[in-house]
């Protein structure tokens, strides 16, 4: 986590490095801000206005800690608040470290485990307010958060931590599920709003919150010089004709000959997915049955590309043979996947 801490008194000062220090045992990255008249070695100088000077903070950082008055810190932010899935966690704690406070982002930002970590590390109590933790009741986003899931529809989501307040919702997984449900979840697969675990398009419920694991691995080939729109567009076509959700594509697979193809470097940086590449000898000790061609043979030493590079990364099942357009090939597999909600 990087975290931007801000401090403007030399009691708040005082704080800030106690929040430093507990940042860093847990291994997080910190940057400690204060007035220039509070200068000392270590420290970096806010320059006023203050809403100015957090902005690329707020764009940069995972986390900002004020020691201050909540007041302070909202005009702090204000301007920058844009989207609680994208928003940094924001915390407030008063300067003589009494409580600290989660004011933005509480589930899927961390700021309420910010808070309550912080609290723990100063002997402070962490106000959080968010009505899910203060009834003992499952959290949806916070939980989807932690396990990395995308979520679907932010507006399904408020709607199951609405309905989670008033009795259980109902959850379908296609996913094996490892334990007990949490408080407020229970097995079932209609009602008026519900929770779905799936890389697929769907709708069970009259509304329905997906969650999705990034599992998915796409392999792909293609000739030299394919272009970004060409793979884009049977990579789209493929994932649509099979109702897989591109959010649960994890990465993408290639032969180490392809590494440096400029249009499929092009399209994984577009999609913000990785490219993993491997040698025809490690494909080659791909085990399965797959989709043989000669000429990918002799062109690159392995029968099969896009087969065996979707499983070489951590695929377990082949869900999608090798499909072939405009001299591009596409496969994909889904990993081991367990859905836990304790530990």
């Amino acid at each position: 986590m990087r975290a931007a801490v801000f401090a403007f008194s030399r009691q708040g000062l005082h704080t800030a490095r106690r929040v430093r220090e507990a940042l860093a045992e847990a291994g997080d990255g910190c940057r400690l801000f204060a007035p220039e008249r509070l200068a000392e070695e270590g420290l970096e100088a806010i320059a006023p206005p203050l809403a100015d000077f957090t902005a690329p903070l707020f764009r940069e950082m995972d986390a900002l800690i004020f020691i201050s008055s909540c007041g302070i810190a909202v005009r702090a932010i204000a301007p920058h608040v844009r989207d609680k899935r994208t928003d940094p966690a924001v915390v407030a704690a008063d300067e003589r470290a009494r409580f600290v406070i989660p004011l933005l982002s509480g589930h899927i930002g961390g700021a309420n485990a910010l808070a309550e970590r912080l609290a723990e590390a100063l002997g402070a109590a962490a106000a959080v307010t968010t009505a899910t933790d203060v009834n003992g009741r499952f959290s949806v986003d916070a939980w989807a958060a932690e396990q990395g899931l995308a979520i679907g529809d932010m507006q399904a989501a408020k709607a199951v931590s609405a309905a989670i307040l008033e009795g259980p919702v109902p959850l379908i997984s296609d996913f094996p599920v490892a334990g007990g449900l949490p408080p407020g979840l229970t097995y079932g697969e209609t009602g008026p709003v519900g929770v779905r675990l799936s890389c697929r398009r769907g709708s069970p419920f009259a509304r329905t919150l997906t969650l999705t694991p990034r599992v998915v691995r796409l392999g792909i080939g293609c000739r030299r010089g394919a272009e970004a729109g060409a793979i884009g567009r049977l990579a789209d076509q493929v994932l649509q004709e099979h109702d897989i959700l591109p959010a649960a594509v994890r990465a993408v697979g290639t032969i180490d000959l392809k590494k440096d193809e400029p249009g499929l470097l092009a399209f994984c940086r577009e999609r913000g997915w990785p490219l993993e590449w491997y040698t025809a000898e490690e494909l080659r000790q791909v085990s399965g049955t797959f989709t043989p061609s000669e000429f990918v043979r002799s062109v690159t030493g392995v029968d099969n590309v896009c087969e065996r590079a979707a499983l070489a990364g951590g695929g377990e099942t082949l869900i999608i043979k090798k499909t072939a357009r405009d001299g591009v090939t596409v496969a994909a597999a889904v990993e081991k996947y367990e859905v836990r909600f304790n530990g």
